[in-house]
């Protein structure tokens, strides 16, 4: 049976995912563009571009990480066509103490993909959490 573009997508996403987890700087960079683009959760608030800045985003995270913290696809869904494809996820993101006191929080994770050269490359990222408080501006309004 021939895989679909969805089931690479996935396999691909989910191989970043344990990249992530394991702090495997080359499987993380693997199968994204020269030019990615990505907006975390930490600054700064106008996103990195190029794999450069993706790359250095990464260190400050992996050290965290080995704390003992989960990075776990919780749900994902992908929709592709020929050449461009979305995919969204929720993770667990936390150190065990984070997940204990919140354990319904989630990392949303969206990805942008091209298809270039025969295969499925990573353009954009966004990394969330939801806001659990209210600022104060909007209860004043």
């Amino acid at each position: 049976m021939t895989a679909t573009a969805e089931d690479r997508i996935r396999t691909l996403i989910e191989r970043w995912a344990e990249a992530v987890h394991s702090g495997d700087m080359d499987g993380v960079l693997a199968d994204h563009a020269e030019d990615i683009v990505m907006f975390d959760v930490p600054p700064p608030f106008e996103g990195v571009r190029g794999i450069a800045e993706y790359r250095a985003t990464w260190p400050p995270f992996f050290e965290w990480q080995a704390n003992g913290a989960a990075f776990e696809i919780e749900s994902l869904d992908v929709t592709a066509g020929d050449d461009v494809a979305f995919a969204h996820a929720l993770l667990r993101c936390g150190t065990a103490e984070e997940l204990a006191a919140d354990p319904a929080t989630r990392l949303r994770l969206t990805l942008g993909l091209c298809h270039e050269d025969g295969r499925w490359v990573v353009t954009h990222e966004h990394h969330s959490f939801p806001l659990t408080e209210t600022p104060s501006s909007v209860g004043d309004v």
